[in-house]
């Protein structure tokens, strides 16, 4: 078991540095900050109401199964990120400073991916069409957090597997 765990530590640390040491590129130093942003929950109930102009039973499905996934999602991730109390890489590794202010302390799992992913998921199911869209941006929010350096790729990771799992129990919950 530790064999795993310190394996599973280098390929996280070794793709976190990879991203990370994208830093000086003009694009992404630009772009990541505004990608991470729109993760951070508040377009969420603007998507809903967006969906409920175009087609209001949509949009009420929308907003039921996503309000029943975070429900479950939130708690959830707070249970784990409070349990694993895994320290951020700025605070672990001593080449890196982040290039963002992290809203917590822990980096176990990436409540930003969770919640992108959720949304994407329920998109996805509700709307096929804006699968390509949906998920490129969730994976996005994911790829910003390890480039801004507050998480590593398994955080990510963890945080898509919360995220997906929530939203698919939400649409059971609520179909």
């Amino acid at each position: 078991m530790r064999y795993l765990v310190e394996s599973i530590t280098r390929w996280d640390t070794l793709w976190f540095s990879a991203i990370f040491g994208l830093g000086g590129k003009r694009l992404l130093s630009l772009l990541m900050p505004w990608v991470s942003r729109s993760g951070d929950g508040y377009i969420y109930p603007l998507l809903a109401m967006g969906l409920m102009a175009v087609d209001d039973a949509l949009g009420r499905r929308f907003l039921t199964a996503a309000l029943a996934a975070f429900a479950l999602e939130l708690p959830a991730y707070k249970l784990v990120k409070n349990c694993v109390k895994r320290d951020r890489p700025a605070d672990k590794l001593p080449a890196v400073r982040g290039r963002i202010v992290p809203s917590d302390r822990f980096s176990f799992p990436s409540g930003h991916a969770a919640g992108a992913f959720l949304i994407a998921t329920l998109l996805c199911h509700l709307v096929p069409v804006v699968f390509p869209l949906a998920g490129a941006w969730a994976l996005a929010v994911g790829f910003s957090r390890v480039y801004l350096g507050v998480h590593y790729p398994t955080d990510v990771l963890a945080g898509m597997v919360i995220g997906m799992l929530s939203a698919l129990c939400g649409m059971a919950l609520t179909a």
